[in-house]
This record gives structure tokens, C-alpha cells and sequence, in this order.
């Protein structure tokens, strides 16, 4: 991804969504967001999507590959396919405004 150049479209696409559970509603408060994204960003790239997407400074970003997992509902069972969660540090004070909405 060329830093230069930039379609907001495609920034969107690469970031899918940001997760709402019980472990990152305890980590808005020390001013980290995770976001599910797509697998084949790296590190660098997470963090120039989401500085230019919300104009915030961001300190770091964890990644983690989550494991495929089988689900059953009813007598079907089925996977669950692999997805990358991404775990981001602000600076002290910053926070990302109408992110659920």
C-alpha cells in the first residue's frame, strides 16, 4: 500500500469492523480499540489506515491471528474461518469519537 496515494474506499474495506466485547470495552479505558481487519495488512499499514481514517495518533498496534472454530447449530456443523484482530494504543487523552455508530 503506497502511502502517497490513498482511496478512502479501499480504507474501509481493509478495516472491517471494530469489536464490541467484554475485554475491549475494559481497554477503552486505557485508551486501546481493537478492529477486526483483513489478514493480509501488516502492522504499518493498520496504523496509516487508522491515523488517516480517524486523524488520531496512534502509539501501537498488536495483532493476533484467531484459530478456525467449529460451530454447530442444530445437526450442521460448520467452521468459523480465520480472521485477524488488531489491538491499537493511543496517546493519553485521544479517543476515537462515534466509532459505534
Amino acid at each position: 500500500m503506497e502511502k502517497t496515494n490513498f482511496n478512502v474506499i479501499n480504507l474501509l474495506n481493509a478495516i472491517k469492523y471494530p469489536t464490541l466485547t467484554e475485554k475491549s470495552s475494559r481497554l477503552y479505558s486505557n485508551f486501546q480499540y481493537t478492529f477486526i481487519v483483513n489478514k493480509t495488512l501488516t502492522k504499518s499499514q493498520i496504523k496509516f489506515i487508522l491515523e488517516k481514517l480517524f486523524e488520531i495518533n496512534i502509539i501501537s498496534v498488536n495483532t493476533c491471528n484467531l484459530p478456525v472454530k467449529t460451530r454447530r447449530v442444530g445437526k450442521s456443523i460448520g467452521k468459523r474461518s480465520r480472521y485477524k484482530k488488531a489491538y491499537i494504543q493511543l496517546k493519553k487523552g485521544e479517543t476515537i469519537s462515534n466509532i459505534f455508530n
